[in-house]
């Protein structure tokens, strides 16, 4: 999911709780929607481009496309990631929300669990053009396994790094790092002079769960048991978190005031120049937006301890990605279910994706030319071959919250200079296990 979203608040622990009872979200129709308001269609809309004015923009023409198509009006909201976790939630209890919805693929499995969305059996995916249409490792994203997926996916992404070609050259530096003791290396030549070499997003919890998940998986950590359990404080989920928090507070190539950013701001500071290199989800969107050439940057895959990217320790990105829904309690299923196949359609795809730099979920879309750039073959690699998806648990946006919150407080406590210590990396990771749901 693109991280322009801040942290979800805290209350999202005892929402979801709430909303697990909702069982279609208040629908007086057993949680099977209606037909009862043919002509319209409410859509909440993720906040995808540099701003919600850009999305209005980019999404309003198709809108309008698709009304002449069908007749069915659609009724845009685009919501900031700030707020699109709690007002879902807060819609799964109250059965006030919108008919389809964007939710980030992480929090597919979470929302599931509230049992107010629409599942996607194969006759409601046959309604579309059949699940086949979809790339494998978007599928992946879409619900807990052994279940009809929650949600189609939209648009894919993946994690890369983005350096400035001038100011490696300047500093010496002939190619990107493929591991991350090359980008300690290289950052350490590239901080200084008022400049860093990284930004991060410290104030963003589900950016920070992002990479934590991330380096817990090339250290052999997982976050949940195979059972789906909490195990936040193993030896090497702790050495992962550490690891990530270290380029601020050991290696010190990230400036202090990143502990601070949660709105993009590690973007800007990109596009303006401030650091060298950034680890971000399909940013070139975003990036020429604020002026930057694409000439100016490349594009590498996301650092390993070692090797190559891969499976297993090789991991090096989560799937990434935004997820179409629907209410249950719609008043329009049929054109709700007309509506996703609207915008999951190969011309659709194809117009989307590149909007917002990022890669088609359906295959036919994802095979057109305008997808095979050099920036996109690496963000394609990485999801064909070395991208995991998010825990696929129904706890999953608790663990966002309560993991990435203790990474936040971890950050804090780097930049006002205090040394960050297995013993506190493992302390906060244990307070974070205790605020997930018991069972």
């Amino acid at each position: 999911m693109r991280t322009t979203r801040a942290a979800a608040v805290a209350a999202v622990t005892m929402s979801l709780a709430l909303a697990a009872t909702a069982c279609g979200g208040g629908s007086s129709t057993d949680g099977g929607g209606s037909n009862d308001s043919p002509k319209t269609l409410t859509y909440w809309a993720s906040n995808q481009g540099a701003s919600i004015e850009v999305d209005k923009k980019v999404l309003q023409p198709e809108l309008d496309k698709f009304e002449k198509e069908t007749g069915i009006e659609v009724k845009l909201e685009v919501v900031p990631w700030s707020d699109l976790l709690n007002r879902i939630l807060t819609a799964t209890t109250s059965g006030q929300g919108p008919d389809v919805l964007n939710i980030g693929n992480t929090w597919s499995a979470s929302l599931q669990a509230t049992g107010a969305l629409l599942p996607w059996d194969k006759a409601q995916f046959d309604k579309i053009g059949g699940k086949d249409r979809f790339v494998d490792s978007a599928l992946g994203s879409t619900g807990a396994e052994g279940q009809d997926p929650a949600a189609v996916p939209l648009y894919s992404m993946a994690y890369a790094l983005y350096y400035n070609k001038k100011a490696f050259a300047d500093a010496g530096i002939s190619e990107p790092p493929a591991t991350w003791d090359e980008l300690v290396a290289d950052g350490k030549k590239l901080t200084g002079d008022g400049k860093w070499a990284l930004g991060v997003e410290g104030s963003n919890p589900s950016e920070n769960i992002h990479h934590a998940v991330v380096f817990a998986k090339q250290h052999g950590a997982d976050f949940f048991t195979a059972d789906g359990k909490p195990d936040f404080t193993s030896d090497k989920a702790v050495a992962g978190v550490k690891q990530f928090v270290d380029l601020m507070a050991k290696d010190k190539i990230i400036a202090p005031g990143s502990a601070e950013y949660a709105q993009n701001q590690s973007v800007s500071d990109f596009a303006k120049g401030k650091t060298a290199m950034l680890l971000w989800q399909s940013a070139s969107a975003n990036l020429k937006s604020q002026g930057m050439s694409e000439d100016a940057y490349g594009i590498a895959p996301v650092p390993v301890q070692s090797g190559t990217p891969g499976t297993g320790t090789g991991v090096n990105s989560m799937v990434m990605g935004i997820n179409m829904a629907v209410f249950k309690n719609t008043d329009n299923i049929d054109g709700a279910t007309k509506f996703v196949k609207f915008m999951t359609s190969d011309a659709e795809q194809k117009v989307l994706n590149q909007a917002y730099s990022s890669i088609p979920p359906v295959k036919g879309a994802q095979a057109d030319a305008a997808f095979n750039t050099p920036a996109n073959a690496v963000l394609k690699d990485t999801l064909a071959k070395s991208a995991v998806a998010a825990p696929q648990v129904a706890d999953e946006s608790q663990f966002e919250t309560a993991v990435g919150t203790a990474i936040k407080g971890l950050f804090a406590e780097a930049a006002a200079g205090r040394k960050v210590t297995e013993e506190s990396v493992k302390a906060a990771l244990e307070k974070a296990q205790q605020q997930m749901p018991t069972k």
